[in-house]
């Protein structure tokens, strides 16, 4: 099943949002967080970690 593109890039954007907001925190912590808020595997959290941010445009 395709996901749609705009969905996906909301959800990188959570992240790593949520993950700079949360830097004083444990990592394994963090991403057990959002394993559950966003019914992620810690994999699937950890790879859109290691992505390249993304860059939001305001407008």
């Amino acid at each position: 099943m395709k996901r749609n593109y705009q969905l996906l890039e909301k959800r990188r954007k959570f992240v790593q949002n949520y993950v700079s907001n949360n830097q004083d925190r444990q990592m394994k912590q963090v991403v057990a967080e959002l394993s559950e808020q966003l019914f992620l595997s810690e994999r699937t959290i950890y790879n859109i970690i290691n992505q390249a941010p993304v860059f939001s445009v305001i407008g």
